[in-house]
This record gives structure tokens, C-alpha cells and sequence, in this order.
């Protein structure tokens, strides 16, 4: 049975989905938490209200109040303290006038007995349950306050015991204010905040949808782009605009098709030469086997003999094609090595070449981040051309010299030098220059010591004249990640920028 896919949403509506998640959570939080803070400071000032009655309470009751709880006039200086609990609460809600969600009672030994001469938010006396409970609280003697359900609603109370002495009666004065109502104004504000809380997440939506369509359009274009670019279509690059990540990952992209756009071409390239210089070989081989007349034992040697040069010519060829694969392939791996020890390694190796006098010239006496191994080949490949292009018996020098921050790996010898025009063709795949020698190769080895220069920072150096030539691989001594400069004669990318002469392995 076969699954129904998940739903996919885009990256656009999840950024925006994240947004407006995170805003609605910060928003939450933040309106009740306020919520919570300004019903607490309802309620204390609630508490305070009623504490300050129990002081205009007491004043009343000890004959020390001079003004009526409540009002902004003066009240008349009271002569003398109440002599009975009546008297006493009676002065009390005379005096002390309730506010506009304010009501009072007075309980005498369990019973309300006297109410406020004005008329009141609610009535106190009508909830015999609430008359009970601040009768019990306050019969204690102690002035209580506290929160209460009643018939009326949900009031905030404080019940204060009066006792004269000389009187056997307690009362109790209960002054209660309307908590729910004022709890509402504050849930009516939290209301009010909730609904512009909403109109902001939909103008957040709004907007946010716009500016995420906007940040992620480089990324569409990425995607068009990709899937319009194909092997035989590499050319197409995808616009930069801004300094942001976006943009950077654009560029990045556009490196990648670079480096994909020059491995296919090499690619095409490698295969086009080497189809071209496999052609020669199969074509002798056809030729001399078509024609060979298996009769006559001469001709069959003969033909033989053919045949194993030109495989073993073509073994040759596949021999540096993949050795020129693995140099631009791999990563040269390199250690600190000291220059002068890896000269003399080098020079007792060239010297088992034949036919030529080898001359140490120069030593650097450096150290280099280099891969010994590679650099030694590339050396002797140079120094393996030299010998094939000097004249028999003539004096072919070596050396390493140090520059600054670079040191170069160098032979010079005295042949007949590159001739005009053919300083690029040398360092292609199976370029080759005529110099008149007619000695045959694969044409792949001046590419193979570029390649090995190019993996080290580093550059090919060419100085040729009709007198000799002088090749070197220069490499830099510091690793610092970033090819050296190279000179008037320098090969950057294996390729002369002058017109010096050499020639071709």
C-alpha cells in the first residue's frame, strides 16, 4: 500500500510560519504577564483603599477623625468618643460615605443592623452567608481583610471588630468594594491589546510574506537557473545582487558551475586528444595487419614488431594520462622540507641520465610546504626533457634559488629553445613544438609539471633563448594558501605570457 506523500510547503511560508509563531508566543506572554501585573496592582489598591476606611474607622471611634472618609471637606471636630458600639458604628456610616462601587454594613452580636444613608452599589445585608463569614472573621478581635463570592459578585472586604468598653455588644463594621468590576476594566484592556495583538500578526503576515518573497527571490532564480543549465549548456550565471547570505551563496554556485563548466571542458578536451592521438597507433597497426601476408615469416616480425612499438606507445600515453589525472585530481598533501636536501636528492637522480654532464649550480638553502615526492617528479620530468632536447654530450645545469617568499626548482641547458610562438601549445594536453630533433612523445609532460606547480600556489617559469633554455618550478616558501606573482617570464596557469622560445617533450 502505498503512502500519500507529506505535503510540502515552501520555504517562504515556513520562515513566515516561524515569524508569526514566535511573535504570537512573545505577544502571549507578554499581554498576560501584563494582565497579571495590573490585576495585582488593582487589587493593592483595592487593599489600600479599604485600609485607609479602617483608619477613618478608627479616627471616628477613638474621637481623633477630623474628616469624613471619602470627602474633600472638612468635617466637624468630634467632641466626644462614642460610649456604645451602636453610637460607634452609627457615627462610622454617617461619616464614612461609600463610593460609587462601594457598599458598608454594620453587624451587631451576628445581625446587620445598620446600613449607609445613602444609596449604594450593592447591598451587603442581602447575602446572610457573606454577614456570617465577616461576623466569624472579625469576632476575634482582629481586622481581617479577604475576597469574597457573594449573591452581589466578587467583592474584596475588610471587617474591623468595634468594642467600647463598658459595652457588652460587638460590632462590626464591613466596608466591601466591587473587585470583579475593576478585574474587568483591566480584562476589558487585555481584550482591547489582544485584538491590535491580531490586526499586528495579519499586518506581520502581510509584510513578512512580501519581504521573504523578496530575501528568497535570488534562490528562485537559482533554482530556474540550475534546471536551464545542462552538460551541453554550462554558460549561463546566475546575477549577484547585495552583500547578504543569499548572495553569497550565489556566488558560490556561480564558483561551482566554473569549476564544473572547466571539468567538463577539460573533459571534452582530454577525450577530443585522446581520440586524436589514439588514432595514429590504430590506424599503423590496422594498416601494416591488413597488409600483412601471414606467408612470409619476414613480413609477420616485420609487422610484429610494429604492432608492440605503437602498444607500448599507447601504454606510454595511458600511463601519463592518468598520471596527470591524479596530479589535478588529488590534493597535494605537503610538509615543511628542507630545499638544500631535496636538491641534492634530485641531482644524485639526474645524474643517472646518460649522454650529459650535470652541474649542481645553486643550492636555496630554505625550507618550503611542499610534497616532496611530487615536486622531485615534476623536477626530473624537466630535467628528463632537457636531456632529450640537448645536444648529446653537452652540460645541463640544475639548482633551486631563493626569492622572496618563493624559492624556484630549476634546469638549464643548451639546446636549440622553444621555437616562436609555441610557448602555449607546450603546456596543452599533447602539444608539442617542432624543433627539428623529431623525438616522439606523449606530449603530457610539461602539463604534469604545471598541474604539480599549480596544486603547490605555485607556477611554471620559462627563460629560453637560441642558446639554451631554463625551465623551474617556482613554489611558494610560506604556506600562505594564494599563488606567488609570477615574473616577466612566468607561466601563473602553465600557459607563457611571453614569447620566449622552448621545446616540447
Amino acid at each position: 500500500m502505498l503512502r500519500s506523500p507529506l505535503p510540502r510547503f515552501s520555504v517562504r511560508s515556513r520562515i513566515l510560519a516561524v515569524i508569526l509563531i514566535v511573535t504570537a508566543l512573545g505577544m502571549s506572554v507578554s499581554g498576560v504577564t501584563a494582565y497579571l501585573v495590573q490585576r495585582d496592582r488593582v487589587i493593592e489598591g483595592l487593599d489600600t483603599e479599604l485600609l485607609t476606611t479602617v483608619e477613618a474607622a478608627r479616627g471616628i471611634v477613638t474621637g481623633t477623625s477630623t474628616a469624613a472618609a471619602g470627602d474633600d471637606t472638612t468635617a466637624p471636630a468630634v467632641e466626644a468618643a462614642p460610649a456604645t458600639v451602636a453610637e460607634a458604628l452609627n457615627s462610622i456610616l454617617s461619616r464614612i460615605v461609600p463610593g460609587r462601587h462601594e457598599s458598608s454594613v454594620a453587624i451587631i452580636d451576628g445581625e446587620a443592623r445598620l446600613t449607609p444613608g445613602v444609596d449604594t452599589a450593592f447591598a451587603l445585608e442581602d447575602d446572610p452567608a457573606f454577614i456570617a463569614r465577616a461576623w466569624e472573621e472579625a469576632a476575634s478581635g482582629q481586622v481581617t481583610i479577604g475576597t469574597a463570592i457573594t449573591t452581589v459578585g466578587t467583592l474584596r472586604y475588610v471587617s474591623v471588630p468595634v468594642l467600647i468598653e463598658g459595652d457588652p455588644k460587638v460590632g462590626v463594621y464591613v466596608t466591601a468594594l466591587d473587585a470583579q468590576l475593576a478585574v474587568d476594566e483591566v480584562g476589558g484592556a487585555f481584550l482591547t491589546y489582544a485584538w491590535l495583538a491580531l490586526l499586528s500578526l495579519a499586518a506581520i503576515g502581510i509584510i513578512g510574506w512580501f519581504v521573504a518573497g523578496r530575501l528568497l527571490a535570488p534562490l528562485r532564480t537559482l533554482s530556474e537557473t540550475a534546471s536551464r543549465i545542462t552538460a551541453l549548456d554550462l554558460g549561463e550565471r546566475i546575477p549577484v545582487n547585495g552583500r547578504d547570505d543569499v548572495s553569497a551563496l550565489t556566488e558560490t554556485v556561480n564558483a561551482m558551475l566554473d569549476r564544473i563548466d572547466d571539468a567538463l571542458t577539460s573533459q571534452r578536451q582530454l577525450l577530443d586528444d585522446v581520440r586524436h592521438e589514439l588514432k595514429t597507433p590504430i590506424t599503423i597497426v590496422r594498416g601494416h595487419l591488413e597488409l600483412l601476408d601471414e606467408t612470409k615469416p619476414d613480413d609477420v616480425r616485420a609487422v610484429r614488431e610494429i604492432a608492440i612499438d605503437e602498444l607500448d606507445r599507447m601504454a606510454e600515453l595511458v600511463t601519463d594520462i592518468d598520471a596527470l589525472a591524479r596530479v589535478e585530481r588529488q590534493s597535494v598533501l605537503t610538509e615543511p622540507t628542507d630545499v638544500a636536501d631535496l636538491t641534492a636528492l634530485v641531482f644524485s637522480k639526474v645524474q643517472a641520465i646518460p649522454g650529459h654532464e650535470w652541474v649542481l649550480d645553486e643550492t636555496a638553502d630554505v625550507v618550503a610546504p611542499l610534497s616532496p615526492s611530487r615536486l622531485t617528479q615534476a623536477w626530473l620530468q624537466l630535467a628528463d626533457n632537457a636531456a632529450k632536447y640537448s645536444p648529446e654530450g653537452s652540460i645541463i645545469r640544475i639548482g633551486s634559488t631563493a626569492y622572496a617568499g618563493t624559492v624556484e626548482f630549476w634546469v638549464a641547458d643548451a639546446g636549440p629553445g622553444i621555437p616562436a610562438g609555441t610557448e602555449k601549445r607546450i603546456f596543452e594536453r599533447f602539444g608539442r613544438a617542432d624543433t627539428g630533433r623529431g623525438i616522439a612523445g606523449s606530449g603530457l609532460g610539461l602539463p604534469i609539471v604545471a598541474a604539480i606547480a599549480r596544486a603547490h600556489g605555485g607556477y611554471v617559469s620559462l627563460d629560453s633563448s637560441p642558446d639554451g633554455a631554463r625551465f623551474g618550478v617556482v613554489v611558494p616558501t610560506i604556506d600562505t594558501g594564494a599563488a606567488p606573482p609570477p615574473p616577466a617570464a612566468g607561466f601563473a596557469d602553465g600557459s607563457p605570457d611571453t614569447d620566449s622560445p622552448r621545446r616540447a617533450e
